[in-house]
């Protein structure tokens, strides 16, 4: 069977961390399987779905190193939505219901005093003819509402294994608002059948939602795919990220200056078994990941692991990758590269660490390392300088000072670079050149 998987965001808002989970788990899955990748924008809510919001999630997928095989947009599929609708009408399956949001909130809260669960009642089913057309006299526009199988509906889970969900214990869900505005659920089918979608993988918030859908798909007589639930990524303090709250987008991730493959690989491989380590590919991740790898239990994001994992990709990015974004802030040539990648963290730090070649840079020199800077400084060997140079030059101060470990080092670093940390004296010595260390020197 050939693999079908879609991802489906409302484009409300930027995407965050807990959006790329999915977006990137059925990317694994369709590379894993040489399938197809549909995005589509579930944009029904014209309220607040907007298109600058849908480009912005084209560009995080595309920064991210997704490529859709496929783009829809729900607003502009509604012929195939008010044709299903009409099939499920004939059938008796979608009928009106006229009771307005105060009067369900009563029969909810008249069922739990009564110790009844809080689901709609049917009332709207007894209605004759004659009712209906009282209420619409009325001016009352009906919801419409899908009346359910109520029976345990069980399918196969490939993350979560073996589930059975009872609709009997569900209210029979409203597919179109008052307004003729279609929730959710019925375009979500009707595009799943109607583009051959083989696997739906998403949420595990979503898992009792997949029993309504199941009675759906069978009511509209088309194939029910195969379900798979992950376990939902959270904040630090544990919290479900949401665009409502307001968490990092990725974009503001891709703003700070993280790799879309050290987002990816957090968003992706935090609470699987797969340890969360530098890959060299989407293509990597996804011949590794198995479903059987994601956790039942919860998946945390930890910003010091990004930070750690940004960080080895960048102290292993070959020049030839780097060379382009040094290029666009100005810096030239292997060597900075290759002495300066192992002290960053995010690809823009490199700016700041590159004055301690160009500067201005302001050396910090101790009141009482005077005396021996000026000897180092007397000392300084001539040029040409290889990376024995500062072998040689600090092993002759050893001997004439008696100074070592940090005693010697550590004034020498803070002339030449104002720091106390940085990349390795031995090279930077032969980038800086003797004139540079003589003007540091004092």
């Amino acid at each position: 069977m050939s693999v079908t998987v879609r991802w489906a965001p409302s484009p409300t808002g930027r995407i965050h961390l807990g959006n790329a989970r999915p977006a990137l788990l059925n990317w694994f899955f369709a590379r894993r399987h040489g399938g197809r990748y549909v995005l589509r924008m579930d944009d029904t809510d014209l309220a607040r779905s907007t298109r600058d919001f849908a480009d912005g999630i084209e560009e995080d997928l595309s920064w991210l190193g997704v490529t859709p095989d496929l783009l829809v947009r729900q607003s502009e599929r509604t012929d195939l939505y008010d044709t299903a609708r009409d099939r499920l009408i004939a059938a008796g399956r979608l009928y009106p219901c006229y009771e307005t949001e105060d009067e369900l909130d009563r029969k909810r809260s008249r069922a739990r005093l009564l110790g009844k669960p809080p689901i709609y009642d049917r009332a709207a089913l007894e209605l004759s003819a004659e009712d209906r057309a009282r209420l619409e006299a009325e001016g009352r526009k009906p919801h419409w509402r899908f009346k359910l199988d109520g029976r345990p509906v069980q399918f196969d889970d490939v993350i979560k294994g073996p589930q059975t969900v009872n609709t009997a214990s569900m209210s029979d869900p409203v597919l179109i608002r008052a307004d003729g505005s279609y929730l959710y659920t019925l375009p979500s089918v009707v595009d799943d059948i109607d583009l051959g979608i083989t696997h739906v993988i998403r949420g595990e918030d979503h898992v009792s939602n997949t029993g309504t859908q199941i009675e759906i798909f069978e009511a509209l007589g088309g194939p029910v795919p195969t379900f798979g639930h992950h376990n939902l990524l959270t904040d630090a303090q544990g919290q479900g990220f949401s665009k409502r709250l307001g968490s990092q987008s990725v974009r503001d991730f891709r703003e700070e200056g993280y790799e879309p493959l050290a987002i990816a690989t957090v968003a992706t491989l935090t609470g699987t078994s797969l340890p969360v380590e530098p890959y060299a590919s989407l293509d990597a991740i996804a011949e590794r990941l198995d479903f059987s790898m994601v956790s039942h239990g919860s998946a945390r994001f930890d910003p010091a692991e990004l930070d750690g994992l940004n960080a080895k990709l960048l102290h292993a990015m070959p020049y030839e990758e780097a060379a382009p974004r040094l290029s666009s802030m100005g810096l030239e040539g292997e060597a900075i590269w290759l002495l300066l990648r192992e002290n960053l963290v995010k690809f823009p730090d490199i700016a700041e660490w590159s004055k301690i070649l160009v500067g201005p840079m302001e050396p910090v020199i101790a009141p009482e390392d005077q005396d021996f800077l000026a000897l180092a400084k007397a000392l300084l060997p001539p040029e040409p300088w290889d990376e024995t140079t500062w072998g040689h030059w600090t092993e002759t101060l050893k001997t004439t000072t008696g100074r070592k470990g940090k005693a010697l080092f550590l004034p020498l670093r803070m002339a030449l670079t104002g720091r106390h940390d940085g990349p390795e004296l031995k090279s930077l010595l032969v980038l800086l050149g003797r004139k540079a260390c003589l003007d540091r020197l004092p």
